[in-house]
């Protein structure tokens, strides 16, 4: 009953809906890679219609949540080099 229930594509884009709120409540990048991670697994779910193992699944959501990771990484990261400096203090 568990393994058809993960099976199914509305299950993977619930949770990545969840995640995705989870994002606006603690920002910094964290929940983004996860939830687009789901989604994918959701997407290939409903496109493919196979019915995969729960295993094989969170290995799929694994790389691609990492894959995802490190795409955002690249893309939001400073360039190469730069840091960032605070000249004032809010205190002052």
């Amino acid at each position: 009953m568990t393994d058809a229930l993960w099976s199914t594509w509305w299950v993977w884009v619930a949770g990545a809906l969840v995640l995705a709120i989870l994002e606006i409540f603690a920002p910094g990048y964290i929940f983004l890679g996860f939830a687009l991670g789901a989604l994918a697994v959701g997407i290939l779910l409903l496109n493919t219609g196979l019915g995969l193992s729960l295993p094989l699944l969170l290995l799929i959501f694994a790389i691609l949540s990492l894959a995802a990771w490190l795409v955002m990484r690249k893309l939001f990261s400073l360039p190469k080099g730069q840091v960032t400096h605070f000249d004032d203090d809010i205190n002052d």
